[in-house]
C-alpha cells in the first residue's frame, strides 16, 4: 500500500467498529493533536505529541527540527501515529497510521516557496491560527506521512 491511500476494507479486526473513509477523513480533519512514535538508534520507541493537518491522503506533521523526534525520523523514517478521542468507553474512537515520514520543504521552514506545502500550510494555518497564511518561526519543518496502513475504531458503533 505504499504511496496509496489505505482502504477501509484492509482492516481485518474490528470491522464493525471501523470508520468509513468519510468518517476517518472528517475525524482526522477535526482533531487537533496526534501522538507520533519514532524509533531510536537502539530500537527504543519515543512518543511525542504534535499538531498536524490531514489533506485526505497524507498526514502533515509540523515538528521542531531540534527535537529528538526529528533526529530519529532523519535516521529512521518509520513512524506510527495515533489520533484518538473520547472519555467514556462507548465514546472511544481513533485512527492509527503507519508508514515512513518524509521531509518536505526547507528545514527549518522559513517560508521559501514550496508548492507541495501550499495545501497543508493553508489547512494548518486555518486550523491552529485562524489565519489564511502560515506563520513561519524558523524552528519547525514539515514531515509528510503517506500511510502504508490505517486502522480505525469507533466504539460508538458498538451495539447496546
Amino acid at each position: 500500500m505504499a504511496g496509496t491511500r489505505p482502504e477501509a476494507g484492509a482492516q481485518r479486526r474490528g470491522r464493525r467498529i471501523m470508520m468509513t473513509r468519510d468518517e476517518r477523513d472528517a475525524f482526522l480533519t477535526a482533531q487537533r493533536t496526534c501522538r507520533i512514535a519514532t524509533v531510536g538508534r537502539d530500537g527504543a520507541p519515543h512518543i511525542g505529541a504534535l499538531w498536524f493537518a490531514w489533506d485526505g491522503t497524507a498526514l502533515w506533521l509540523y515538528s521542531i527540527t531540534r527535537s529528538k523526534r526529528w533526529a530519529q525520523v532523519r535516521a529512521d523514517p518509520r513512524v506510527a501515529v495515533v489520533v484518538d478521542d473520547g472519555h467514556a468507553y462507548g465514546e472511544l474512537r481513533g485512527v492509527e497510521l503507519t508508514g515512513r515520514a518524509a521531509l518536505v520543504g526547507e528545514a527549518p521552514r522559513t517560508g521559501e516557496p514550496c508548492p507541495e506545502l501550499a495545501v497543508p500550510e493553508r489547512l494548518f494555518a486555518a486550523k491552529y491560527f485562524g489565519t489564511a497564511e502560515m506563520p513561519h518561526d524558523g524552528r519547525h519543518a514539515w514531515l509528510r506521512l503517506t500511510p502504508e496502513s490505517a486502522v480505525s475504531w469507533d466504539f460508538r458503533k458498538l451495539p447496546g
